[in-house]
């Protein structure tokens, strides 16, 4: 079976610097990433799936709507000059 790699676009090889030189592929082994220019090869590290009850708690991930304030207040916007359009 032939691996398929691909560039990652940006990166900079650890080893040489050279940036646009990384590709990535997969095997029976794990994720690989590799510099074409130098040869630098290494593992990437798989990472588990967070559980949602170490996702930190923010306004977008939120089950329950957000409480508005009681007090509405309008908001006036007035021409400083005196002058209707």
């Amino acid at each position: 079976m032939k691996q398929h790699r691909r560039f990652i676009a940006g990166a900079v090889c650890p080893k040489c610097a050279e940036m646009d030189r990384l590709v990535t592929y997969s095997n029976e082994e794990g994720t690989f990433r590799e510099c074409v220019s130098c040869g630098y090869t290494d593992k990437q590290i798989e990472q588990e799936e967070t559980l949602e009850s170490e996702v930190l708690e923010t306004r977008v991930n939120q089950l329950t709507p957000m409480e508005l304030d009681d007090e509405v207040v309008p908001l006036k916007i007035f021409d400083p000059s005196g002058t209707k359009h």
